[in-house]
């Protein structure tokens, strides 16, 4: 993931920030406790997860499945899935498995939230077929699709099919900058049961609000391909457990790299020490092959 690369990572402050005043109450809300945690990378493809393969692999998602127990599905945002397809992706997985599909580009991209009603239904049918193994599913708005819109992004969350979990991330600087078009939304994804995305990436700082809209959070965290990246992930770790405490009930992140080079690598780290603080088991993802890739 390319977007918010920077030539010098060095130079940029990755302390996380304070949580806005909102989150504590919105976390308070859950009664239930913590119920899930997904961890995984953004593709499963030999291309980007270099050495995690062993030789011979045939079956790419099989594989992966076996390592991670989540998937952030950005094939589908390039192109709509099939029920067929869907099935395809499910039958090849283990009972605990979840897939995030990502809302495809017609979307959020050619059609910018307009006239859509017949693309949404597709998507949602489509994805449904994921059953019990659909975790969440989240669009991603453009780069410039900025709070002028507001009314289109208001109509597709009312619109949107409640039996479908959806999150949101807004991209373009306006949304963070404007404190009030940032609690009108916030509030539109509360009352909605919209999850706010949170990313973490070193060229857009603005975008790690730290704003919770429901008792999930959905992190997706950008490695900048520096010894930085493991502090990052170590200062995650802290903030969660204090969600954890607060009453998180899903946590969802995401690893990837500005170039994909090992994120199976800095996943693993952050599961390793996320069983030790939070005393589970979740499967520590082992690379495939003896040579192992550098981070960096």
């Amino acid at each position: 993931m390319k977007f918010g690369q920077v030539e010098d990572p060095s130079k940029i402050d990755f302390k996380l920030p304070k949580d806005h005043p909102r989150t504590k109450e919105i976390l308070k809300q859950n009664k239930k406790g913590l119920e899930n945690i997904s961890i995984g990378c953004a593709k499963w493809n030999k291309t980007d997860l270099k050495g995690f393969y062993p030789k011979g692999t045939k079956d790419e998602l099989t594989y992966y499945a076996t390592q991670f127990n989540s998937i952030e599905l950005n094939a589908t945002f390039y192109g709509m899935p099939t029920s067929e397809q869907v099935q395809t992706w499910k039958e090849k997985t283990p009972a605990d498995f979840k897939f995030f599909p990502k809302i495809t580009n017609t979307v959020s991209h050619f059609r910018r939230l307009l006239n859509i009603d017949d693309v949404v239904t597709q998507f949602a049918t489509a994805v449904l077929n994921f059953d019990e193994k659909l975790g969440m599913v989240f669009l991603q708005l453009h780069d410039n699709f900025k709070p002028k819109d507001y009314e289109r992004l208001e109509q597709f969350v009312n619109k949107w099919p409640k039996e479908v979990p959806l999150a949101i991330e807004l991209r373009n600087t306006e949304w963070f900058t404007d404190e009030e078009i940032l609690d009108k939304t916030c509030t539109l994804f509360e009352e909605n049961n919209i999850t706010n995305i949170i990313v973490d990436t070193a060229g857009r700082r603005d975008m790690l609000h730290m704003r919770l809209t429901t008792p999930n959070a959905f992190i997706r965290y950008v490695g900048a391909n520096a010894e930085s990246d493991y502090e990052r992930l170590n200062d995650w770790l802290q903030h969660l457990t204090t969600w954890k405490k607060d009453g998180l009930q899903n946590l969802y992140f995401f690893v990837h790299q500005n170039i994909e080079k090992a994120s199976p690598l800095l996943s693993a780290y952050f599961i390793e020490n996320l069983n030790k603080e939070w005393k589970i088991d979740i499967h520590i993802p082992v690379m495939g092959q003896d040579k192992m890739p550098s981070l960096f």
